[in-house]
């Protein structure tokens, strides 16, 4: 079987690393404890003067938020370099329809992002159905999403991702919900988070940087890694999360380095 794993040498085949996009849970920290070498690797980030960005599917907490929750992890992320599945969902709203009118089933990081552009949230007759993260789902929330659906609201979603973590096991989210809701419509959502590349490109414009000169990190092939590649980025894959090293050759695509956390990344910086 052929390794799956990079080499540091392929690093030099690339454009110079210039800007950073990582993800949060897996990479940067672990059930809210940060990952060996986390700290080392972000006040080398802040220090360098590159530009970066933490990306994060999850909805459910502002940019705000999650900068405290780093904060506790001993992680010091300004809240302004996070970019979020919420954020990249507003963004793309306010691109198709500015000042438009949504339904959600969400928390304070989805509905602030959307009152942020201009957006008005009712379940009176709504431009679109948004669904992102909750740990309250309400059946009674989501069979008003399916009505107005089938009156024909558009769908839209934060991510895909099936479940989520919690201290007493997995959580059912935003993918589990979307798909209950397309089996009772028959309408599909548009998932805006990762993978869809969209999101990387959203957090490559609010920094202002070059898809040939970035390095995208995250833990997992069918999100970050896939979502990378199609952005055009030089992916990483770091094995604190939930890809690991025997699955890695299952997909049919291969990320440009892997390396065992972030701590192995800090002379890349």
């Amino acid at each position: 079987m052929k390794s799956p794993i990079g080499t540091m040498m392929r690093v030099t085949q690339r454009k110079r690393i210039d800007s950073w996009l990582s993800d949060m849970d897996g990479v940067l920290v672990h059930e809210g404890r940060p990952v060996p070498g986390a700290e080392e690797f972000i006040k080398r980030l802040s220090g360098s003067g590159k530009r970066f960005r933490v990306l994060t599917n999850n909805s459910i907490y502002t940019q705000r938020d999650l900068s405290v929750r780093l904060s506790g992890a001993g992680l010091d992320v300004p809240a302004d370099s996070i970019y979020t599945s919420a954020l990249a969902t507003a963004q793309f709203l306010d691109d198709q329809r500015p000042g438009g009118s949504a339904y959600v089933i969400g928390e304070a990081g989805l509905t602030t992002a959307l009152h942020q552009v201009g957006y008005v949230l009712t379940d009176l007759d709504p431009d679109y159905v948004v669904l992102g993260e909750t740990r309250t789902y309400s059946f009674t929330q989501i069979t008003r999403a399916i009505r107005l659906i089938e009156n024909g609201a558009r769908f839209i979603a934060t991510n895909p991702d099936p479940i989520g973590p919690s201290t007493e096991g997995s959580l059912p989210a935003c993918g589990a919900v979307a798909a209950m809701i397309t089996k009772a419509t028959g309408v599909a959502p548009y998932f805006v988070g990762k993978p869809n590349p969209r999101m990387m490109r959203s957090a490559l414009n609010e920094i202002e940087a070059h898809s040939e000169t970035t390095a995208m990190i995250g833990d997992r092939m069918d999100t970050d890694v896939v979502a990378g590649m199609e952005a055009g980025l030089f992916t990483i894959l770091v094995l604190t999360g939930v890809t690991q090293r025997h699955e890695i050759d299952r997909y049919p695509y291969r990320p440009s380095l892997v390396v065992d956390s972030v701590a192995d990344l800090i002379d890349l910086v």
